[in-house]
């Protein structure tokens, strides 16, 4: 919709004749504008939320300071994720003991390993020195027979503790990555309770203090910028599409009063909250001034056009099709005429009359 809040002008130039139902075209300046409304926040504000339930047991930073990323804010109490924490650790330790050179499992592994295949070799060597005798027809078939055996049990029991060796390799690969896997996620849950910024900027609110009990999620501090400020605006789905980056805005909040700050449209945003079908556009101050505060309620006008010297009139004496009643030679008459800009109480007419035309005053319904 199309509002004018507060544009004021020095002199109006629609003069009245003696007869009170005509009126006469006036030149003076017409802007036309859309209306918005919303608030002014800190450029790159951002709410920090608790990751986890818990009472605050420090509060690192107090409103109005200055913070740098990853700088702490809180500590939540975190006495069940250090206990977890240690004990990640020391399974970790554990895993990689294991794994280590100095492994009593590995060990003891290798030693098993070692026993088997010197039991293989003096038994493939007496299978292999029998074999040999009896091609001479030297020795017995029996002994031959369980040197044999002997030599093949040997041979599986060697196989059987290789692949026991390395699969106690695998496992104990296995177990410290997991492991690994435990200590970062115990660091994680522990982290969690030690609050920090995301982004440097100056604490504006502090939402939480020393003995409070926070549930997840719980909105705890307000940060953003020192000084640079966002007009963040709501604009009717009906006029958005006129609205563009680098169009002078009018505005003036429910904190300053009457005083009018000036500013200039950085961003219009594509999506429609579906709750008030409105469109988000973004303006920031320009000039030497700008609001202070934050979150203060502003209403706004975006100048979409402006010209100086135009010919206007009332816009209760347009009627349907662009069409006005004058008074010609002495008759009533309506004649078609072509328009341009329009506020909520004038629209210009760039042809059709003149500033000499006697237009009617339609009656008031």
């Amino acid at each position: 919709m199309i509002r004018i809040l507060f544009f004021t002008t020095a002199v109006t130039l629609l003069f009245s004749c003696s007869n009170n139902n005509i009126i006469h075209p006036g030149r003076k300046k017409i802007i036309e504008t859309v209306y918005a409304s919303g608030k002014i926040m800190a450029d790159s504000e951002y709410t920090v939320y608790a990751l986890n339930a818990g009472t605050v047991i420090e509060k690192m930073v107090n409103e109005g300071d200055h913070i740098t990323a990853n700088q702490v804010i809180y500590r939540i109490n975190n006495s069940a994720p250090a206990a977890k924490l240690e004990a990640a650790n020391q399974a970790y330790s554990k895993a990689k003991q294991d794994l280590s050179p100095s492994s009593r499992i590995l060990a003891d592994a290798k030693i098993a390993l070692q026993n088997a295949e010197l039991k293989f070799s003096n038994d493939s060597l007496q299978y292999a020195r029998l074999k040999a005798l009896w091609a001479e027809n030297v020795g017995t078939k029996s002994a031959l027979d369980n040197a044999e055996l002997q030599y093949r049990t040997s041979l599986n029991q060697k196989l059987s503790t290789r692949e026991r060796y390395f699969s106690t390799i695998n496992d104990l690969t296995l177990s410290l990555k997991n492991a690994e896997s435990q200590v970062a996620s115990a660091q994680n849950d522990y982290n969690n309770y030690t609050i920090r910024a995301e982004r440097s900027g100056t604490v504006f609110q502090m939402l939480k203090e020393k003995g409070e009990a926070v549930k997840a999620n719980d909105a705890l501090a307000l940060v953003g910028k020192s000084t640079d400020r966002i007009i963040r605006l709501a604009v009717d789905q009906q006029d958005i599409n006129r609205v563009k980056p680098g169009q002078h805005v009018l505005l003036k909040t429910d904190a300053s009063g009457d005083k009018i700050y000036e500013a200039r449209v950085i961003r219009v945003y594509h999506t429609m909250n579906e709750s008030d079908q409105t469109f988000r556009v973004e303006a920031i101050f320009t000039g030497n001034t700008q609001q202070s505060f934050i979150h203060t309620s502003i209403e706004a006008n975006i100048i979409i056009s402006e010209k100086q010297n135009a010919l206007v009139v009332p816009s209760q004496v347009i009627l349907s099709g662009d069409s006005l009643k004058v008074k010609l030679d002495g008759k009533v008459k309506t004649i078609p005429v072509k328009t341009g800009i329009r506020t909520l109480n004038e629209v210009e007419v760039l042809d059709g009359v003149d500033e000499k035309s006697a237009i009617i005053i339609p009656p008031a319904k």
